[in-house]
C-alpha cells in the first residue's frame, strides 16, 4: 500500500516514534508498504525552523532528506500538474498551505495520508484517505 506522511508523522517517526499510533508505526515500518515524504514537508520544516516555530535537537533541516532516505522513505517531488491543479482543492476550514498541498498530493496520487490531524477528515469526501 502507498502511504504519504504528514509533516508531524515524519518528525515523530524520526525523533519520537512513541507518539505515533501503533498502527501508523507498523504501516511506516512494514516493508510491504511504499512510504513517502513530500518535499513540501522539508520546505515546511525549514520555514518553521527559520521562524523559530520549530526546534530540531542537534539536527539542521537540510539533513532531513538524508535521514528520510536512511529510514527507507521515498522522497516525493511536486509534479507540475499537482502545482498547477492545486486550485481545485476546495477551501474548507483547514487553511495551512503546507497541509493543504500534502492533502492534494495524497488525493492526486491516490495515497493514504498518515496523519493525526482530525481537521483533515473534511477532505474525505474529495478522495482523501487517512490512516492513524
Amino acid at each position: 500500500m502507498n502511504f504519504l506522511l504528514d509533516t508531524h508523522s515524519f518528525l515523530w517517526a524520526l525523533f519520537s516514534p512513541e507518539k505515533l499510533s501503533p498502527s501508523a508505526a507498523q504501516k511506516i515500518r512494514s516493508s510491504d508498504n511504499d512510504v513517502a515524504v513530500s518535499v513540501i514537508t522539508f520546505w515546511e520544516i525549514s520555514l518553521k525552523f527559520a521562524l523559530g516555530k520549530l526546534e530540531l535537537s542537534g539536527v539542521e533541516p537540510e539533513e532531513l532528506p538524508r535521514f528520510a532516505e536512511q529510514m527507507g522513505l521515498n522522497i516525493m517531488p511536486i509534479s507540475p500538474t499537482e502545482a498547477a491543479s492545486f486550485h481545485k482543492l476546495p477551501k474548507l476550514l483547514h487553511k495551512d498551505p503546507f497541509d493543504r498541498f500534502i492533502i492534494w498530493q495524497a488525493i492526486q496520487r491516490k495515497m493514504t495520508l498518515v496523519s493525526k490531524d482530525r481537521e483533515f477528515k473534511e477532505y474525505l469526501k474529495f478522495g482523501l484517505k487517512i490512516h492513524w
